[in-house]
């Protein structure tokens, strides 16, 4: 057997992470395969900053300082993909996969950092279409490998669990019943039913969700919190970074952790890392 450890984590801008103390997170925590998101900096800042152990692919967002995701992985990728949707979408800097062979099988993994979209503007119609994508390419990409797994800062919380003030946010984007609609269905059971929260019914694709899956039927752990306030020390928080897998690949997993910081002034992004260990 062979454990792959992946982390996955939105940095909220890599070279300001990495001033606060996130290579000192990452010499200590032994990641195999390092998933990042809202990179903002160029490939060459990105590989100046991880070192040349790192095997890095990097997509950056077509408007210089947004976005940008990334997969550094101790393996050489040997296939990696961005497009996701239509010609005339522009997903640049929000979805990246890359196959990699681990312990002799090839494993997909897949990092995104979906819009965080606002209610009744063009930003949520760009989020809607987003996850329209994904609704598309989850079932190809299962097909494509049955070991792979999404992970990224999805920008929804599922159901009530995943939000310390849940309902205060009913309406805001992030927990909009038509945004978790998606996830219900992302999770529901393969080609079965799923009536979803803002009343629609759509077939399940069949996915897991690692985090709640582990966690099992507790509020959190929430891995995001506001800078402002006392969000962090009170641990209001939202649970919307997540590692999704296929059946296959989740039945691997051993460990699941959220790294979240031990004080307000030791955090490194406004984000805490997910670190899931698989056995392959």
């Amino acid at each position: 057997m062979t454990r792959l450890r992946l982390a996955t984590v939105n940095v909220n801008g890599i070279r300001a992470a990495f001033r606060k103390g996130m290579g000192d997170w990452l010499a200590d925590r032994d990641v195999d395969v390092l998933a990042l998101q809202e990179v903002r900096a160029s490939t060459e800042d990105l590989t100046g900053l991880l070192g040349d152990e790192w095997d890095v692919v990097h997509d950056p967002a077509s408007a210089k300082g947004r976005a940008g995701v990334a997969i550094a992985s101790r393996h050489r990728a040997h296939l990696h993909r961005v497009e996701l949707g239509a010609e005339d979408f522009d997903s640049a800097g929000r979805w990246i996969e890359a196959d990699y062979e681990i312990g002799g099988r090839t494993v997909t993994v897949v990092s995104t950092y979906v819009h965080s979209g606002e209610v009744d503007t063009p930003k949520q119609d760009e989020k809607w279409k987003f996850l329209d994508a994904m609704t598309e390419r989850l079932p190809a990409l299962r097909a494509h490998n049955p070991l792979a797994v999404v992970v990224g800062d999805l920008n929804v919380g599922h159901d009530q669990r995943d939000i310390k003030n849940w309902k205060g946010n009913v309406k805001r984007a992030g927990f909009l019943p038509r945004e978790r609609a998606y996830f219900s269905r992302f999770f529901g059971a393969d080609g079965e039913p799923v009536e979803a929260a803002d009343g629609s019914t759509g077939p399940g694709l069949g996915w897991v969700d690692v985090g709640r899956a582990q966690a099992g039927d507790v509020d959190g752990p929430y891995t995001w919190w506001s800078w402002r306030g006392q969000a962090f020390d009170n641990d209001s928080g939202w649970r919307i970074d997540y590692q999704v897998a296929t059946p296959e690949l989740a039945a691997t997993v051993t460990s699941y952790t959220v790294d979240r910081a031990a004080a307000y002034d030791q955090r490194w992004s406004d984000h805490a890392p997910v670190v899931v260990d698989y056995e392959l």
